[in-house]
């Protein structure tokens, strides 16, 4: 008998493994309703049958739950490959990827074929419609999510231009002081070369009026000097008529 190898428990054990892996998604309450009410039978007799407008409802809003699912592989999918090549994470998170991806074709190919049996040729078109409703609710969403912060926002807001415009008065009053302090600095040596201009202009002045006297102003020994060349006038008359 010949011995198992390392080989054949790997391959015994990669089946136990798989099974026993943890689901990616949560369990597909939407599927599940669906369900419900499709099975439901007349043998229940307190429930009435489900008309097929609710059948069909409850189909689109399966298929918008499968919709949410693909994005979230689509988005998931790349970085988790470039993480597990570096050894980042561990295989067991790429193998539930993997699973959740080929139970997510299969539930894709179940929606459209239920989809054609309650409408023909709807099963075409509802993958379109729940990526519409997708998108608006994704959109709704986020706009009550902005209006729910647009008070706080508001009232930031608000602080924000209160302390601008302190911080603008603050500084249009330092301005107006150093420009206050300027002028009167300047102002002061005008003064100044203006008092000292006016006593020059009064020192030119008076020298000026002591020039424009009618008649030399006589010394204070005049009377002296006028006799004393009178009297030697007299003296040469008295000697010319000797």
């Amino acid at each position: 008998m010949q011995r198992p190898t390392l080989q054949t428990f790997y391959s015994l054990l990669i089946p136990i493994i798989y099974l026993t892996i943890l689901p990616y998604f949560p369990i597909h309450t939407a599927r599940n309703v669906y369900l419900t009410l499709l099975h439901q039978t007349d043998t229940q007799a307190d429930l009435k049958t489900v008309p097929n407008s609710v059948l069909m409802a409850a189909l689109q809003e399966r298929a918008c739950e499968d919709i949410l699912r693909i994005r979230e592989i689509q988005t998931r999918k790349g970085p988790l490959n470039t993480l597990l090549q570096r050894g980042v994470v561990g295989d067991d998170i790429w193998q539930r990827l993997l699973r959740a991806e080929q139970e997510l074709e299969a539930e894709l190919k179940d929606v459209q074929a239920e989809a054609n049996a309650l409408a023909q040729g709807w099963g075409q078109t509802i993958f379109q419609s729940a990526n519409e409703i997708v998108v608006n609710r994704m959109t709704k969403q986020k706009i009550e999510e902005k209006r729910s912060t647009l008070a706080e926002e508001k009232e930031a807001w608000e602080k924000v231009k209160e302390q601008s415009r302190l911080e603008l008065e603050g500084a249009a009053s330092q301005s107006d002081k150093a420009t206050t302090t300027t002028t009167s600095e300047k102002t002061q040596p005008k003064t100044a070369a203006v008092t000292e201009g006016s006593d020059e202009d009064a020192v030119m002045v008076e020298k000026d009026n002591s020039s424009d006297l009618p008649y030399p102003t006589p010394p204070p020994d005049g009377g002296v000097t006028a006799g004393t060349s009178g009297g030697t006038g007299k003296a040469k008359k008295k000697k010319g008529k000797k």
